[in-house]
């Protein structure tokens, strides 16, 4: 069962991403692949068919999943560390 977290920020994101990677797939000068994973990684909590993208990569590599998993929780931590040290915004808890 997928857990779905809808969430704005992250579809904008996502999808910017994966927009990213179609022009990236158009031009020469920038790769389109990698923007496109990670937009599909972003929209994995968003949409089943982003979830079920990401199966064949989490069975053929499933300590490197975890991995940018673990990297995905450090990094929202630290900008929520980082939003928290404004004096002028209140973080969200």
């Amino acid at each position: 069962m997928v857990e779905l977290r809808p969430s704005w920020k992250r579809k904008t994101a996502g999808f910017g991403l994966m927009g990213l990677g179609v022009v990236g797939l158009i031009l020469p000068f920038l790769n389109g692949i990698i923007p496109m994973v990670l937009g599909v990684f972003m929209l994995r909590h968003q949409y089943v068919w982003a979830h079920r993208a990401l199966g064949p990569l989490q069975r053929r590599w499933p300590d490197a999943m975890t991995k940018v998993e673990g990297m995905e929780e450090r990094t929202l931590a630290w900008g929520r560390r980082q939003v928290s040290r404004l004096p002028f915004i209140k973080a969200r808890s």
